[in-house]
């Protein structure tokens, strides 16, 4: 009994750790704000317009559960890097962040929960 119930807490801790891979948590989120190419290309992958390069491909793939999760498993850097991501595009392309908005939030049911579980990052 003993080993059932201790066996189930190390499931319990290793599930309530689980984050995303931190592979591209050194992401030059500025860098990618300030290259108008850069960001178009990082949107466009996001919104099946444009081919996703490894990078984006590898945020494209986690982003509607972290959307509908508020970031849950996220990283704190990756939670910078989300709030960035969204504060540039809404700065400087408000159109494509209505329309991303639109694709992963048809509902606006989950945005404003995401933007104040990343607000201090």
């Amino acid at each position: 009994m003993k080993c059932i119930c201790l066996l189930f807490l190390v499931v319990v801790a290793v599930y309530a750790e689980e984050k995303y891979t931190e592979e591209n948590d050194d992401l030059d989120i500025e860098g990618v704000i300030k290259d108008a190419d850069t960001m178009k290309a990082f949107t466009g992958c996001f919104m099946d317009t444009a081919d996703c390069d490894h990078v984006s491909g590898d945020f494209k793939k986690d982003l509607p559960e972290a959307i509908q999760t508020a970031c849950a498993k996220c990283t704190d850097k990756q939670k910078h890097i989300t709030k960035r991501y969204f504060e540039g595009l809404e700065e400087k392309y408000p159109e494509l962040y209505q329309a991303f908005k639109n694709k992963y939030d048809p509902e606006n049911k989950y945005f404003a929960a995401l933007k104040a579980a990343i607000a201090k990052f």
